[in-house]
Formats: C-alpha cells, structure tokens, sequence
C-alpha cells in the first residue's frame, strides 16, 4: 500500500525533514516505488509537484527538497500501485475546486466496487480508485452544500461520514485539505504528532538524520504532523483509531 504525510502548521513552515524520511521509504526503505507527489498551499494558491518515478530516485523530489518552500497545509504522498498503471495521471494527490477553494486529497488503502459511485461532473483523470473515491466525495459535498457553508465542523463530520462509507469498501485512510484545515480519516494506520514549545530533538527511523527543533523555531510555532507510519523514533505519536478522524487547523487538533 501506499503512505501518506501531511502538516499542519500555524505559520509557514519548512517540511523538509518529515519529507526526507517519507522519500527514502519510497523505493530505498520501502516498496513505495511508484510514484510519489506533494502540494504546499500558500493562501488561496496551492503548488503541486508529482513524479511517477520512486521518490528516492526522483529529480522532481530532489528539487522539492532544495526548494526552500514555507507553508502552513502540506499533503504528500508516496505509492505503491495496485490500481491503474503507474502514470503521472495516476500519482497522488489529486485536487479538484470546491466552493472557490483548492482542495486536496490522497488515499492509502484498496477499494472493492468503486465503479458504481456517482461523482457527477467532477470527473476523474486517472484510473485509480482513490481519485473515484475523491470525486465522489466532492459530488456529495456539492449536492449537500449547493452554496459555500458556514460551518466548516459539521462539513468535515459529513466528510467522515462519507469516508467512513468508504471504508466500508476496502481500506481507506485519506488526508483531506482546503489549504486552512487539514483532516485525516484512519481505516487501519496513521499516526499524528503535535509539536510546540519547548522543542526537543528529532531523528528520523529511516535515515541518519537528526534535528533540533529548538534551533529552528519560535517559541509560538505550533506544528502537526501526520504520517502512515511514525517517522522519528525518539517522539511519541498518537495513532489514529480506525474508524475515526482528526481535524487540524493552524496546526492546533481542533475536533
């Protein structure tokens, strides 16, 4: 399967570190070769970067890492295919608009009888099952809020709902984002860390890599980071039950 990473922060931040274990999984400590992509929101834009080659052979993720690109909503993902060839069509994540806003969304997991949903006129590119299951959720986001909502708690509920649905259909663990909330739907592993004040140190399980948050930060940063599996092994990250969702904003947990 594949693997998921996303941040949320409360001002724009450098994920370099997180990124650099996520990339050696992909085709060095791990089978996730078939592609992998990342998109950083800065306000109401968003930058994606995808390449269908294994991210620890990529240039594109080479560049990503010698870019110093700052942002407060980051979702990547590193794939392991198992539907749909591996294409630039088929590299996660995928983004749609939605009441104005970019959203975007990546899945770990394997659906059973996907063809039949509905997704409407958000059609998708790929063949994948995760880019159906996302246009169908957008559908149904649209259906039941034909104007942009206000109560932004009660649409990410339905969205759990709907993800939960999903679920019922294979493995589904999803990060979610309009570039100001970050949500994460759990069906088997994904895992969250919140970092702030006082900052510690870090080392990475999947390289030789360690850094001192302390010497990078201030003390108002507030930092979460969510990830399939936990990628330092000296910090305590809080699994994700199956079956249930986090809502981050600004970096803060809010639901």
């Amino acid at each position: 399967m594949c693997e998921l990473l996303g941040m949320s922060a409360n001002v724009p931040t450098d994920i370099n570190f997180s990124l650099s274990g996520l990339i050696s999984r992909g085709g060095h400590t791990g089978p996730h070769k078939d592609g992998w992509g990342i998109t950083f929101y800065e306000g109401l834009g968003c930058r994606t970067f995808k390449d269908p080659q294994p991210s620890f052979l990529s240039p594109v993720a080479r560049f990503v890492q010698e870019y110093p690109i700052k942002s407060e909503t980051v979702v990547a993902h590193i794939r392991q295919a198992n539907r749909g060839d591996v294409t630039l069509a088929n590299t996660h994540p995928f983004t749609r608009e939605l009441w104005g806003r970019n959203w975007t969304y990546a899945h770990n997991g394997q659906l059973k009888g996907y063809r039949s949903l509905e997704t409407g006129h958000y059609r998708p590119i790929g063949e994948t099952d995760s880019e159906k299951a996302f246009c169908w959720i957008l559908s149904q986001l649209a259906a039941k809020y034909p104007k942009r909502p206000a109560n932004w708690h009660a649409v990410f509920r339905f969205i759990a709902v709907l993800a939960d649905q999903l679920r019922q259909k294979g493995v589904f663990n999803m990060l979610l984002s309009d570039g100001r909330y970050l949500m994460a739907f759990c069906s088997t592993n994904l895992y969250w860390i919140t970092r702030k004040s006082p900052f510690g140190k870090a080392k990475l399980l999947d390289q030789d890599v360690e850094i001192d948050f302390q010497s990078c930060t201030t003390p108002t940063d507030i930092v979460s980071v969510i990830a399939t599996l936990p990628l330092t092994g000296n910090e305590s990250w809080q699994k994700i039950e199956p079956g249930s969702f986090v809502l981050f904003h600004l970096g803060e947990r809010i639901l």
